[in-house]
């Protein structure tokens, strides 16, 4: 069976999911279509799928129509949070499967039976008649309505979301929602070595960092401090004289080495399963506070420490967490900006904090103290005891927790023929 699938060209955390639900229907042709720093990241794991297919400009023109005319060559579809291709595939009148790891994060402005009646009068014309009709809908909310559009919502556990499954299910008629646990590459972190000697130190994962807003060479102040900072980390940390420091931002020609007293940070674009092996072997790993990476790490039985918030997203997880040791212990802007408000708002919470990122970057007092207090934060961190460190994973796997994302896909995407 053809299987075309995509993922929210938000980061790394979208595609990664995709990826590891891609590695799950091996018996399948599994197309991906994407752009930006999701096709990024589908090329860096080609193993993932039979066929890419980056096409830009996927909302109109020609593009928009190439993604039509792949949608209607699929018997079903995976949308990993890509509410347009979920859009898409409804109009193809293709069964679609709606992954989502935020499901609880989606604000609405407008009561959840409203959205519901607006899908249900959703003329399935054309995709153009369809996106006219959910205009008014917010991002967040069109999100929301692909769920309630879908065959199938799979939703990864985190708290918020047993409160938005019960919305959903006091509606009736929607699509079941199948809760889960981590939605991440299974197969990988079992062939991951847990005592290989370790290359590096500390391991900084950032993620793919591109999304709405945020980009390499645009709203990248948060880029441009963490390059501030990276140097004073090596003359403040005698114990990581070898550094390697990971993401979105750092692929190909945006390699780079950083060395100072003797010591040296490496910045590279790692293949998953590469990323894997070094959260495994590392002794010590920062976060951008994603959910994807952490619960990789939480597999490899890593307890990583949260860097700072890079977009809204991560002020709601580090929230949503603040009773565990990881939440707690996080790096937070606040830690230097105490007083100055994020708003409730993914776009506008977003911009806020890459003001905050360049404010801390240029001005030198900030970012004494910014450099102060997560110093203080890295010192708890590297303090704790093995046992509070494995405390510290159980009880996040304890209240993340859910039906294996395996056994999910198993009941819902009809095996291969012949099985």
């Amino acid at each position: 069976m053809r299987i075309v699938m995509g993922a929210q060209n938000c980061g790394f955390g979208p595609v990664a999911e995709l990826v590891a639900v891609s590695r799950l229907l091996s018996g399948h042709e599994r197309v991906f279509v994407g752009s930006g720093v999701a096709a990024t990241f589908a090329r860096r794991n080609p193993d993932a799928f039979d066929t890419i297919r980056e096409i830009d400009g996927m909302r109109q023109g020609a593009g928009a129509e190439s993604v039509d005319d792949l949608v209607k060559t699929g018997a079903r579809v995976v949308s990993v949070m890509d509410a347009d291709l979920a859009l898409r595939s409804v109009v193809a009148r293709r069964p679609v499967v709606m992954v989502d790891s935020l499901f609880g994060f989606w604000r609405l402005t407008r009561p959840l039976a409203r959205i519901r009646d607006l899908c249900a009068s959703m003329p399935r014309s054309s995709y153009a008649a369809a996106d006219r009709h959910l205009a008014a809908l917010s991002p967040h909310e069109r999100i929301v309505a692909a769920h309630l559009l879908a065959t199938h919502s799979v939703v990864q556990n985190f708290p918020g979301v047993p409160e938005r499954a019960a919305e959903f299910a006091a509606l009736g008629g929607g699509p079941a929602i199948h809760r889960t646990g981590p939605i991440i590459d299974l197969e990988g972190l079992e062939n991951t070595p847990r005592d290989a000697e370790p290359e590096h130190d500390l391991l900084i994962n950032v993620g793919g960092f591109r999304n709405f807003l945020l980009d390499f060479d645009v709203n990248n102040d948060y880029l441009r401090l963490l390059h501030r900072w990276i140097p004073d980390l090596l003359r403040d940390w005698p114990r990581f004289p070898r550094v390697l420091v990971c993401g979105g931002p750092f692929g190909g020609r945006r390699e780079r080495t950083v060395s100072v007293a003797g010591r040296r940070a490496d910045f590279r674009l790692l293949r998953q399963r590469d990323l894997l092996r070094a959260v495994a072997s590392t002794p010590d790993y920062l976060i951008a506070p994603g959910l994807t990476a952490l619960h990789e790490a939480m597999a490899l039985g890593q307890l990583p420490l949260g860097i700072h918030e890079q977009h809204y997203a991560h002020v709601h997880t580090l929230r949503r967490l603040d009773g565990t040791l990881f939440g707690r212990n996080a790096g937070r802007f606040a830690d230097v900006l105490p007083h100055h408000r994020v708003p409730e708002d993914d776009f506008a919470g977003t911009a806020v904090l890459v003001e905050i990122a360049g404010r801390v970057r240029e001005d030198d007092e900030l970012y004494a103290v910014f450099r102060r207090t997560f110093n203080e934060r890295i010192e708890s961190h590297v303090s704790l005891t093995p046992a509070r460190r494995r405390h510290g994973v159980e009880e996040l796997r304890g209240l993340l927790d859910g039906e294996p994302i395996h056994a999910v896909l198993a009941r819902i995407v009809p095996p291969r023929c012949g099985e």
